[in-house]
């Protein structure tokens, strides 16, 4: 069933997976919660999910998103930082949050027990904090320490790079999730403030839950948090919708049919290998051939039996390391494959990442890859979703991202209705798509 149907019922409450458990209602505010009970288990995982990331960012207040994720856990009216510190820590469960180009999530893991203080800290987080400038003052001297410690990772820097080469390193969805050092340290406890008054509203609150707990009673907590937390949940409002951006899944950036005619952008460090990083625009969040990309990606790069693994490493002994990726966003996506080899090696195995692809797109795959990679796909899906910190997550991504919900068992017929054809079309359009090379390693 449609999860955006529920956007004009304000009173929507909706069994969207009768077979699972999957409930999904709108709270009065526009909050929206959306449950998995399994009595199975005797903890639960919960995460409060607010659709605003480092694109949302003004340019002059890039990095404004992770620092305030970071001041979230700094205090607030009712609790210092060392009560939320040692709040899950003593009753053994975690807590942290994420900031990403699309959202940023406040999560914790705790006892069934213990879903009620759960609850209480992490929208006591959201709503209360102080967001004080002696913190901002302390904290950013953590996040340029995080910057740093990033920029000595050529693994890191050299996605990084990677990532705003192909989308653009001006455009908002190109910049680097944290900002920069400069963006850091130019920011007042003002810009913070306002980028919380912004976008920390009931309207735009998403909470995912799944575990053992009722979906009801939880509800009557988030509503009781948030109220205590100063925020005004107003009967009958509905979530916000998130305005769809500009398609930047094609760029202006022309694609290059021979790799080796790319220019490399080249990070000077001191390592002993080269890393290399190849690939260019790829699919949307939403594409509808993103099954197909996920085999794709598996066949040529996923794994031991996978093509550039068997080629590179195993046949010809030129890295140690070697893969494929994707990434997909709502209006944009990039595909890429990796190697770290020595230097001197490092035209030949540019050449053979690029050859694989191309190869795969005029034969295409046997029925044996395709049948191993969708093994592959679906038994680590499956496996995956085990775990109830997973489908927590997975159910945040199909709100905020999908807004239709899709059952486990419909996201597996779907990859398996995956064929060869579907495959070899795919990767004949990657292969025409390269545009970018971005090495990270010592001078040669």
């Amino acid at each position: 069933m449609p999860s955006d149907l529920a956007f004009d019922d304000p009173s929507s409450d909706v069994m969207l997976d009768p077979a699972t458990g999957v409930r999904r209602s709108i709270l009065p505010g526009g909050v929206r919660l959306l449950t998995q009970t399994d009595r199975s288990v005797r903890s639960a995982a919960i995460g409060l999910w607010l659709p605003v990331g480092s694109r949302d960012e003004a340019p002059e207040h890039a990095g404004s998103t992770h620092v305030l994720e970071h001041l979230m856990f700094k205090g607030t009216s009712r609790r210092s930082a060392m009560d939320i510190a040692t709040a899950f820590d003593e009753v053994g469960g975690d807590s942290n949050a994420i900031t990403a180009k699309e959202h940023t999530l406040y999560y914790g893991r705790v006892r069934s027990a213990d879903v009620p203080m759960a609850v209480d800290v992490l929208t006591d987080m959201i709503t209360g904090s102080l967001l004080e400038q002696d913190a901002l003052a302390t904290e950013r001297e953590v996040i340029l320490e995080e910057l740093a410690m990033a920029e000595d990772d050529p693994n890191d820097v050299g996605y990084e790079t990677f990532l705003a080469d192909v989308l653009g390193p001006d455009t908002p969805i190109g910049r680097p999730v944290g900002g920069t050092a400069q963006s850091v340290n130019s920011l007042s406890i003002e810009d913070v403030r306002a980028h919380w008054a912004e976008h920390y509203r009931p309207d735009n609150l998403v909470i995912t839950a799944v575990g053992d707990l009722d979906h009801d009673g939880l509800a009557e907590l988030i509503r009781a948090g948030l109220r205590r937390g100063g925020w005004t949940l107003e009967d009958g409002r509905l979530p916000a919708r998130r305005p769809r951006g500009v398609d930047l899944s094609t760029s202006a950036v022309p694609a290059v049919p021979d790799v080796t005619r790319i220019a490399p952008h080249r990070l000077s460090r001191t390592t002993e290998q080269n890393h290399i990083y190849l690939g260019g625009h790829g699919l949307t969040a939403l594409s509808e051939d993103r099954h197909a990309l996920s085999v794709l990606m598996s066949v040529l790069g996923g794994g031991m039996s996978s093509r550039l693994f068997q080629n590179i490493r195993e046949q010809r002994g030129l890295a140690y390391s070697v893969y494929s990726f994707s990434g997909g966003y709502r209006d944009a996506g990039l595909f890429g494959m990796y190697a770290a080899c020595r230097p001197g090696r490092t035209s030949q195995v540019v050449e053979l990442l690029a050859a694989e692809l191309a190869r795969m797109g005029e034969r295409g795959i046997d029925e044996e890859e395709l049948s191993r990679a969708k093994g592959q796909i679906t038994g680590s899906f499956a496996l995956g979703l085990e775990d109830t910190s997973s489908r927590m997550g997975r159910l945040g991504t199909i709100e905020l991202v999908h807004g239709t919900y899709t059952s486990v068992d419909e996201t597996l017929e779907k990859i398996g209705r995956v064929g060869p054809d579907d495959v070899r079309d795919l990767a004949a359009r990657l292969a025409g798509s390269f545009t970018t090379r971005v090495e990270v390693g010592p001078d040669y």
